[in-house]
């Protein structure tokens, strides 16, 4: 079942869950974008091959807000937003520790390490090496139990590199809950605690402005009161 948040002719944007890929596995295996097709398939009656191009993915164990455009020129379009950074991607995650009230901004270098599968800070000269950046800062509210070890913290990436938050964050000694590849003890089911909860772009025909939100999946609750 698609759980869509947005539609028209030109954009689907849907709230991807936990453990579904976004796009890019084997044909026996589903993926966010073959149920997307069969979605747009049987609610418009369409024949033969459905396009869709994703222009935001999210790792497979990540939640939330994903952009789809519904035609070739949207998806030119978005993708130069994204390019050329016009897009405003906000991410909420459950880390491990007490992240600082004050807001903070990361800065490192990050390659892929290829033998592994798996990202890793790297020196700035070091081969393959990209400069990723974000900043984040903690969300002080009542929901988030002061006993508990484990911060709510709002992450704003200024880069796109491949698993950039999952790794600064566990590289500043603040690893996402769930996330046993990248340093997570605390256990979390499904998937890992971060999640897509905002984005904000232009539509790719008329130009307005339009942002996209959903709240974090029932999977959070344990680590939040209410």
């Amino acid at each position: 079942m698609l759980d869509v948040l947005y539609e028209d002719n030109h954009l689907l944007v849907v709230n991807k869950p936990a453990l579904l890929p976004t796009m890019g596995v084997a044909e026996d295996r589903s993926s966010l974008l073959a149920v997307a097709k069969q979605y747009v398939r049987r609610k418009y009656n369409k024949p033969g091959n459905v396009y869709l191009g994703i222009v935001s993915r999210l790792d497979a164990p990540v939640t939330g807000v994903v952009l789809i455009a519904r035609t070739s020129k949207a998806a030119g379009r978005l993708a130069e937003q994204f390019r050329d950074r016009q897009v405003e991607k906000t991410y909420w995650a459950l880390v491990e520790g007490r992240a600082a009230v004050e807001d903070q901004k990361l800065v490192d270098y990050m390659r892929k390490d290829e033998r592994h599968r798996r990202m890793h800070i790297a020196a700035k000269d070091a081969p393959g090496a990209q400069l990723a950046e974000l900043s984040f800062r903690s969300l002080v509210t009542p929901r988030v139990s002061p006993k508990s070890a484990v911060s709510l913290i709002e992450v704003t990436p200024l880069t796109g590199r491949k698993h950039q938050i999952r790794v600064q964050l566990s590289q500043a000694g603040l690893p996402i809950v769930g996330d046993r590849k990248y340093g997570g003890s605390v256990q979390f089911s499904p998937g890992i605690a971060l999640h897509s909860r905002r984005l904000v772009v232009d539509h790719p025909v008329s130009k307005m402005q339009i942002v996209f939100e959903t709240p974090p999946p029932h999977s959070w609750q344990r680590f939040l009161e209410h």
